[in-house]
């Protein structure tokens, strides 16, 4: 029995590690796919529940091209409206103006992806698996100088 009730009951696992971290990505990812454009107060207040819900790390939006992803051109508007809230939780910056972007905000914290597939990085990324890297080099540096927590990812890699 737990010492605290309101708490879980903790049974450690050998060999699992004593903690883990979620990385929330629904309000990104989640967001990015709806057919229809969610209201940046909506947004807000989603992200604002997840944090209240006790999640630690809420990936907010992403700073990529409206033209590509709709859903997500409210990504300054959001991060306004986030406040200081919203300054330490990242972002998806798929290159360079997308971290321009959050540089503007004075944001803390970006995010970038990479594919584990040809297919994928030619749609997501319009490159190869190859020129993906000469991609990010400058967005991670540039991050890295500027005081960024920087966190990369690989999406899809267990085949699309």
């Amino acid at each position: 029995m737990s010492e605290r009730p309101d708490l879980p009951m903790r049974v450690p696992e050998p060999g699992l590690p004593e903690r883990v971290t979620i990385y929330e990505v629904g309000p990104r990812d989640g967001l990015q796919n709806e057919k229809r454009i969610v209201d940046t107060a909506v947004k807000a207040e989603f992200v604002t529940r997840l944090l209240g819900a006790g999640l630690p790390i809420v990936e907010a939006t992403s700073f990529v091209h409206p033209t590509w992803v709709p859903q997500l051109a409210d990504a300054a508007d959001l991060m306004t409206r986030l406040g200081e809230a919203g300054r330490g939780l990242p972002v998806l910056v798929p290159n360079e103006r997308g971290l321009d972007r959050a540089l503007e905000l004075g944001l803390q914290h970006v995010a970038i992806f990479g594919s584990a597939t040809e297919t994928f990085a030619g749609k997501n990324l319009n490159r190869t698996l190859d020129e993906q890297f000469a991609m990010f080099e400058p967005v991670v540096r540039r991050a890295r100088d500027a005081g960024l927590d920087v966190r990369a990812y690989v999406s899809m890699c267990f085949g699309d």
